[in-house]
């Protein structure tokens, strides 16, 4: 979660060229919009909106942009969380303390990292995870492997609805699939025809996972 002190937000009442200069600096894609302080939030907006805005004739209204938040509490478990927000279709929440007021901000992000642990990206340090291809023509790897990564590897394997819900990693479009956290053991199957074998897991999150691609010998136990 990202504490109170910490969250980058926007005023309603800013210019485009306010909005588009803070974005700039800070380099997030969502932000909350508030009103006359953080504990009165009119909405959220996501940076695409803000710079499609860019160009058009007319005056600029943050208003016209903002879609709706999703407020929770801090006792909300981490799964009942992300279904909120796969639900909601939105991937921040704000987090109200017991007097309605913002105690922090939490991202889809996070909750996947919590599971799968740490998602590299774009600003964070190269650490790629590790991809092995075994003799028998099944890839291990890790389930912070990013998509884009796997997808380089073994072509497209993601659907349409699983690209527009911005699944990251391997290890969370297998969780996505199964709608859980499998087991370590549990074979997970993709409409591409991949299976996933859980090498590794804790109840919090996937660790390894072992893919099959059609055409290969199928999965034996993942204790091999």
């Amino acid at each position: 979660m990202v504490p109170r002190a910490d969250i980058m937000a926007m005023p309603e009442d800013l210019t485009l060229e306010q909005a588009v200069s803070l974005i700039q600096r800070d380099g997030h894609s969502r932000y909350p919009v508030y009103r006359e302080s953080l504990d009165d939030i009119a909405g959220m907006v996501h940076i695409k909106d803000v710079f499609s805005a860019v160009g058009k004739p007319g005056p600029f209204d943050l208003k016209h942009l903002q879609r709706k938040p999703l407020f929770v509490v801090p006792s909300v478990p981490v799964l009942d969380l992300l279904l909120q927000m796969r639900q909601s279709r939105t991937h921040m929440a704000l987090v109200v303390d017991e007097y309605g007021g913002i105690d922090g901000l939490v991202t889809i992000e996070d909750l996947v990292e919590t599971i799968v642990g740490d998602i590299s990206d774009e600003h964070d340090e190269d650490a790629s995870p590790h991809m092995t291809e075994r003799p028998d023509g099944t890839i291990e790897l890790d389930a912070r492997t990013p998509v884009e990564t796997f997808e380089a590897r073994l072509g497209q394997v993601l659907t349409d609805e699983e690209r527009a819900a911005d699944i990251d990693t391997v290890g969370g479009l297998v969780f996505t699939l199964a709608g859980r956290v499998p087991a370590k053991g549990e074979l997970i199957s993709h409409p591409s025809g991949l299976e996933f074998r859980v090498l590794e897991a804790d109840p919090r999150r996937i660790r390894r996972l072992r893919v099959r691609r059609p055409g290969t010998e199928p999965h034996r136990a993942a204790a091999e």
